[in-house]
């Protein structure tokens, strides 16, 4: 016979102790990939900033071609730079929400 009281775990505790387990993983986790991180952030900006700047420019450019050889009374400069920036910032959108599904399709499959 065993002289040692038996202890009977409270309701939930086994899932408490998976939660704070799946926590603290995360948490190491991404103390390793500190330095990448940060990378990846510094070079997702950059990304943002020439997926916007680009089509911006090219527009402008166009447009200052087509008024240099069609004089008239609109701004086609005008007009493709405002066309070039929405273009560019649905691109930068659609480009950061692609990435953030990423991310957390990632962080889905790592706590299961």
């Amino acid at each position: 016979m065993n002289d040692e009281p038996e202890m009977k775990s409270a309701p939930g505790a086994n899932e408490f102790s998976h939660e704070v387990g799946v926590k603290a993983a995360r948490k190491l986790k991404a103390q390793r990939h500190v330095t990448q991180t940060v990378w990846s952030g510094l070079g997702m900006m950059g990304m943002v900033g020439w997926s916007v700047a680009v089509p911006t420019l090219l527009g402008a450019a166009l447009g200052l071609w087509l008024d240099a050889r069609y004089p008239g009374g609109r701004s086609w400069t005008l007009a493709l730079l405002a066309l070039g920036l929405a273009l560019g910032c649905f691109n930068a959108w659609h480009w950061v929400a692609k990435e953030d599904r990423e991310i957390h399709e990632q962080d889905r499959n790592s706590d299961e």
